[in-house]
């Protein structure tokens, strides 16, 4: 198996599928969560649903670069989202959550192997090796934390 797939199958496993490492993931986090439950404040932590599109605007960035575009996210923005008011509205959020996921491992997936080697559209941002690799370190902390606040807030 390649680098590639590897990178591919691990983004996957903590957002869309896998069970392995947290015996959970994002979609399974979330699909049945009500949108009030997502949208509940704790003390002074983020929300489920705050974290959520947080994730998802770092998946969606470096998906832009996967696809040709430039690298448009940063940090300062990345908590920066319009409040989530609806079922609806979560839904919505969620099914392109998942659609920007799914594309985004395949991208991982056809990506030429030399490629994870070179640098992510900056030699300061390091290879995408390690964008990808940090991504999905990303992504399992956060999980850790919506794993717990859904506890919480569920109990």
């Amino acid at each position: 198996m390649q680098n590639t797939e590897t990178l591919a199958n691990r983004l996957k496993e903590v957002l869309l599928d896998g069970l392995w490492i947290a015996n959970t993931n994002f979609k399974a986090q979330l699909t049945d969560l009500d949108w009030s439950v997502a949208t509940t404040p704790r003390d002074n932590l983020n929300t489920i649903a705050l974290l959520a599109q947080h994730v998802h605007y770092y998946v969606n960035g470096v998906k832009n670069v996967f696809e040709g575009g430039t690298l448009d996210i940063r940090d300062k923005f990345s908590f920066d989202f319009p409040p989530i008011e609806s079922q609806t509205a979560w839904t919505t959020f969620l099914k392109r959550f998942w659609e920007d996921s799914e594309a985004l491992v395949e991208l991982i997936m056809k990506l030429p192997e030399q490629q994870l080697y070179q640098p992510f559209v900056d030699i300061k941002y390091g290879s995408y090796e390690r964008n990808i690799e940090g991504l999905i370190e990303h992504a399992y902390y956060h999980l850790g934390q919506i794993s717990l606040l859904k506890k919480m807030l569920l109990k």
